[in-house]
């Protein structure tokens, strides 16, 4: 006979601690965790049982909650007793596309924080090409990056930029100074490193700057390669604050200008019609934002 599923215990302790304390705000201050993530556990519970256990006006329970609820404390009461051995949940899976420099340097590093709150998702990460949007393999959630609006998706701007100017002290030391990289003559001066992801039109038209687009010089179509070729000497890029915040705090790279200009490109997750209907999918939505919004 095939052993029934077992609900992961943080649903379960959300669900008892909600029916007990009928207060979303006070379950989450209990437990550790967002009000955001005790209603992803609810849902992810009933999703999985096939239930309604909570009347959704003021988190009275159901009939079918009331009865739940003497099992769980039961079960929970067991298991605070000197364990058995008990079978893992299987996990839930979460495709996920991301951009790779977006993926390095602002979506790994707060992961873990994902992680502690929803253990029983399993992240699958995989890289999707910048303004083309193209990913090896379907995913479930998708970061892109660009101006948005796009056809058949839903989605949700989650991180806006600035650009400023940048380059190694080496190349300063060499070809500057620059004084603010705000004129056509100092930006005559040096080599423009180029990428899709970030064109010199955005800096040209803020400092009243009437040159074209450049056509020549080295162009890379990812932000962390565009950097590390700046780090390398190759001349001056424009880089992004937030995802650029790496390579100037470390010293590898010195701005050229205490400005900075909004990028008229932006980050956002990308979900098809009807995706946010699985707990899991929205729960990452709800998480991604705030996570990004406190930072």
């Amino acid at each position: 006979m095939a052993t029934a599923r077992i609900p992961p215990i943080n649903c379960l302790l959300s669900f008892e601690a909600l029916a007990r304390l009928r207060s979303v705000s006070q379950a989450a201050d209990e437990l550790s965790v967002t009000p955001s993530a005790v209603s992803h556990r609810i849902r992810q519970l009933e999703s999985q049982l096939g239930l309604k256990l909570f009347e959704r006006g003021d988190f009275s329970l159901t009939a079918d909650g009331s009865a739940y609820l003497g099992q769980v404390r039961a079960a929970i009461k067991l298991l605070g007793q000197p364990p058995e051995a008990v079978p893992s949940p299987r996990m839930t899976q979460l495709r996920l596309a991301v951009t790779p420099t977006f993926s390095r340097q602002i979506l790994l590093p707060k992961l873990a924080l994902f992680r502690h709150a929803y253990p029983d998702v399993e992240l699958i990460l995989q890289v999707s090409i910048p303004l083309l949007n193209i990913t090896a393999e379907s995913a479930d959630l998708e970061l892109r990056y660009g101006h948005g609006a796009y056809p058949g998706l839903e989605s949700k701007r989650v991180l806006s930029d600035e650009v400023f100017p940048v380059c190694s002290p080496e190349y300063l030391h060499e070809f500057g100074p620059f004084d603010g990289f705000d004129t056509a003559e100092r930006v005559g001066r040096a080599r423009l490193i180029r990428s899709p992801l970030e064109p010199w039109r955005t800096w040209f038209d803020a400092c009243g700057i009437h040159l074209p687009e450049p056509r020549e010089g080295s162009q890379f179509n990812d932000v962390g390669l565009m950097l590390d070729a700046a780090v390398a000497g190759f001349g001056v890029a424009l880089s992004r604050s937030k995802l650029g915040m790496a390579w100037v705090d470390s010293g590898r790279l010195v701005r050229l200008s205490p400005r900075s200009v909004p990028s008229p490109y932006h980050h956002f997750i990308c979900w098809k019609p009807g995706t946010l209907e699985r707990w899991e999918c929205a729960a990452f939505v709800d998480w991604l934002n705030e996570a990004l919004t406190s930072s």
